[in-house]
């Protein structure tokens, strides 16, 4: 595995008014500097202006500290202004995705005054915005490219799921959206309960509470709490069928749902996911906390856009889209980027998506190619360990969406129940 990368998602890598934070520093430094060069100066000359007193000070090195302070005084300055004119980039940016997605309604027609008003504040940001999104575009699919085993016979295996979530743009869902059409119905029956003792511990303690065996695709942990309230942790999983006799079978996580949930549209895995959460006592208005891997992922990310429930936390390992969430609501996307699955979010949104302790890490499972490693980045064992290496990692930003799972270490009694979904007959 090559080096974690851990970013906020997109060709925005900070949010603007942190970088607007950081020039206002550097501005107060190079006031420093700016005083102490006067200050040395003047030191200087009234050591020079008093007879026999150079021979008692070194005024070669005074005046060499006066030149250097009045250089970083000017690169503080110059790196200040830098810092605000790619504070202002990344803030176009975001206006020019916020307004390609609204269109011409009031919101987009903001967006775009936006845009207006800082290209006349400096005229490179255009250009400069446009770079970045080039440099993003040519750097998302990175890991795929070097999937091309014997000659490129292989290469589209990899390469073709990732302009396909591109060039469709089906692999970020818009704001706003809903699944479409009505799902075959689904019974939901609970076959195992535990009774952990904690909340998850880190990314990897999250994605290895998923429900391993073949018997159960969802797992809902309910956090009780003294005085009644309650709140929920739901792991959804994967893919569990592949074969194409299995298209709308009895198992709802197969690749009728796949190519449902992909295309906008309801599928027995999303319905069985919220009848399992709504059997384990969850009801309208109550958090939900969500933890998916690959078609799962799909599945979270329809009910943090589009449910009934307050859902504050989404991680998702593999999957083939992401969502556009609120900005109090927290994504953490890891991603391969030599996973075909992942490939089909077509890098995500430009923008990045979700409040600022939003974090993506990505990796490259398998420099290079060998016939072993195919498929490999996209398992569940894989995702459990990148999870590992960025938990491990100190990374402010991992360890800030670390502590969101805190509070559930307060609650009175934890149940987790597992349950197994299949289609029933209409």
């Amino acid at each position: 595995m090559s080096g974690i990368d851990v970013g906020h998602g997109g060709a925005i890598s900070v949010d603007p008014d942190e970088l607007r934070q950081l020039a206002g520093r550097m501005d107060a430094a190079a006031l420093r500097h700016d005083e102490a060069a006067r200050a040395l100066r003047t030191a200087y000359q009234r050591i020079v202006d008093t007879p026999g007193l150079s021979a008692l000070v070194d005024t070669v090195a005074l005046w060499g500290l006066c030149q250097r302070s009045s250089v970083l005084h000017g690169e503080c300055v110059d790196a200040a202004a830098s810092t605000r004119l790619m504070a202002d980039t990344y803030e176009y940016v975001e206006l020019l995705i916020e307004a390609r997605a609204r269109g011409f309604g009031a919101v987009g027609d903001e967006a775009r005054a936006g845009m207006r008003r800082l290209e006349e504040s400096d005229p490179r940001i255009p250009d400069l915005a446009r770079g970045l999104i080039e440099r993003w575009e040519d750097e998302r699919f990175a890991g795929l490219i070097t999937q091309v085993p014997l000659g490129g016979l292989l290469g589209p295996v990899g390469i073709v799921p990732a302009l396909v979530g591109a060039g469709s743009r089906l692999g970020v869902i818009p704001r706003g959206s809903r699944l479409r059409g009505v799902a075959e119905p689904v019974t939901v029956t609970p076959v195992k309960t535990a009774t952990p003792s904690a909340a998850p511990s880190g990314l990897a303690g999250a994605l290895s509470r998923i429900p391993e065996k073949r018997g159960a695709q969802v797992a809902v942990e309910k956090y009780s709490f003294a005085g009644g309230a309650a709140k929920y942790v739901v792991y959804v999983k994967g893919t569990q069928t592949f074969a194409p006799g299995d298209m709308g079978g009895p198992d709802p996580w197969d690749m009728k749902s796949n190519s449902q949930l992909y295309l906008g549209q309801t599928s027995a895995s999303y319905e069985a996911t919220l009848a399992a959460v709504e059997a384990a006592g969850a009801r309208p208005g109550d958090e939900v906390r969500i933890v998916a891997h690959s078609q799962g992922g799909m599945v979270a990310s329809h009910v943090a856009m589009q449910s009934e429930y307050d859902v504050p936390l989404v991680v998702t390992a593999g999957s083939p889209v992401d969502p556009t969430l609120d900005e109090d609501q927290t994504l953490v996307a890891l991603g391969y980027t030599d996973d075909p699955v992942r490939a089909l979010a077509g890098g995500g949104s430009p923008a990045g998506t979700g409040s600022r302790d939003s974090v993506v890490v990505t990796a490259e499972h398998s420099p290079g190619f060998a016939w072993g490693d195919f498929g490999e980045p996209h398992l569940l064992a894989a995702y459990v360990d990148l999870a590992e290496d960025a938990d491990a990692a100190a990374d402010p930003r991992i360890e800030s969406v670390e502590r969101l799972w805190d509070d559930l270490d307060d609650a009175a009694v934890i149940e987790r129940t597992e349950y197994r979904a299949e289609r029933t007959a209409r």
